[in-house]
């Protein structure tokens, strides 16, 4: 198996992003083409079969998320594409929206035709203030070439791609907050059900997919199912852009086949090279802050969503954060819950007031203060947060400190006796104390 493809994207780095014509000279828009020839089912049908699981995140089948909607009787439906990509250690979208923006459209205008959508919106995070203006130059190039805006390819089709911008907040990649910000309304998550497929944008039925989940769509009406499934595994169907950053030797963005081990990203040479500067693996964090925290002898676990699980890891964003044997497991899991700090809502007292604690906690530790007890506190804290939080962002902002918890006991062990194996926490020592 070729530890590296070039589905999804072939095109980067290849083409100029904006131009249709350099789009559709390297194969573009034939996905399209063909969808216009076939039923609506048909073209789910083949999601189904391709088995693509929701590259946002949460996995959900999109075959499955696709039929839901198509069978609601209610119009007009929406078409909203999430790219509010606000995680730290996680840029793939970010690729793709700069570099390959006409393949996010052609996803966005097949869902369209799917569900008889004439409107589809994309939320790009506000940092991506330059992909927004690159992003909407590709826009007006497909209106002008055809393939988007009044009766495409001469049908009498009409679809139309709204760019919507957040103001930085992460809690605005869930689906619903996402929702409430295109709105107008503060992005905070709304209570479920109804679900989104049900009363989604303006109140209507409505379809929301990751950037990447729509990048994929082309390719897999383009080539069929069977043959996006041979690319991963029987349960992981395709490829999954993963991110790798931190301490490993060639950082950025890499297209795998589901099914390489977690060894091969991180160490072939053809991807992640190994750990910089010759140092030891410590662990890695998979799909974003708020996913779990790996352990070299889980190196050789098979990338993909079954397998993963089976650890207790998971795919989620495709961040693959890859940390030394210098870092500090306090000071590491402290910048995580200082980051859901400043991103939460603020909804929801669980989330609100349960980071906080945990943060206090945290810092007792690095001061080397912290008793035995801490640990039952912390115990209760992740155990309210993770079953009462409102939304995703407080239900899994413990799950990096849980899975810490569970490898690096000994070095919480440590800091009670003021020993960090890293040796920079303690700020008493540091003051002179």
């Amino acid at each position: 198996m070729s530890k590296i493809v070039r589905l999804i994207s072939k095109n980067c780095n290849n083409i100029t992003p904006e131009s249709v014509e350099e789009y559709v000279h390297a194969g573009g828009f034939e996905g399209l083409k063909k969808a216009f020839t076939q039923d609506p089912t048909e073209i789910i049908a083949e999601i189904k079969t391709a088995k693509l699981l929701g590259r946002g995140g949460a996995a959900y089948p999109a075959g499955a998320k696709w039929e839901h909607l198509l069978h609601i009787p209610e119009f007009p439906k929406y078409i909203v594409c999430n790219a509010d990509e606000g995680e730290p250690g996680t840029f793939k979208d970010k690729l793709l929206l700069s570099q390959d923006p006409l393949g996010v459209i052609e996803g966005m205008i097949i869902a369209g035709y799917v569900f008889n959508s004439n409107d589809g919106y994309i939320y790009i995070r506000g940092e991506y203030a330059a992909i927004q203006r690159s992003f909407q130059k590709a826009i007006d190039h497909a209106i002008e070439s055809g393939y988007l805006g009044n009766n495409i390819l001469g049908t009498k089709f009409d679809f139309h791609i709204h760019i919507v911008t957040g103001a930085g907040a992460y809690v605005c990649g869930e689906n619903s907050a996402l929702l409430n910000s295109i709105e107008g309304k503060a992005g905070r998550p709304r209570i479920k059900p109804p679900h989104l497929a049900e009363v989604g944008l303006f109140s209507m039925p409505t379809l929301v997919n990751n950037v990447e989940s729509f990048a994929n769509i082309p390719l897999i009406v383009q080539m069929g199912g069977e043959k996006y499934l041979s690319y991963g595994t029987k349960d992981s169907g395709g490829t999954k852009l993963v991110c790798l950053s931190g301490h490993v030797a060639k950082r950025g963005v890499y297209e795998i086949p589901f099914g390489v081990t977690l060894r091969d990203i991180i160490y072939d040479p053809q991807i992640g090279g190994g750990i910089a500067n010759n140092k030891k693996l410590k662990f890695f964090h998979l799909g974003g802050q708020s996913g779990p925290c790996g352990i070299p002898e889980q190196l050789d676990t098979p990338y993909c969503y079954k397998a993963l699980r089976s650890v207790g890891l998971s795919v989620g964003s495709g961040a693959v954060v890859v940390v030394d044997e210098s870092v500090c497991i306090i000071d590491y899991l402290k910048g995580v819950t200082e980051f859901f700090i400043h991103e939460s809502c603020g909804k929801c007292t669980p989330c609100r007031e349960g980071n906080w604690q945990m943060y206090k906690i945290l810092r007792k530790f690095q001061e080397g203060v912290a008793v035995q007890e801490d640990f039952h506190v912390m115990k209760r804290l992740t155990d309210t947060m993770t079953n009462a939080s409102f939304c995703g962002l407080g239900q899994s902002a413990a799950v990096a400190l849980t899975s810490c918890l569970k490898y690096f006991r000994d070095e919480f062990e440590a800091h009670i006796q003021k020993q960090c194996p890293a040796d920079h926490c303690f700020i008493g020592r540091e003051r002179g104390e």
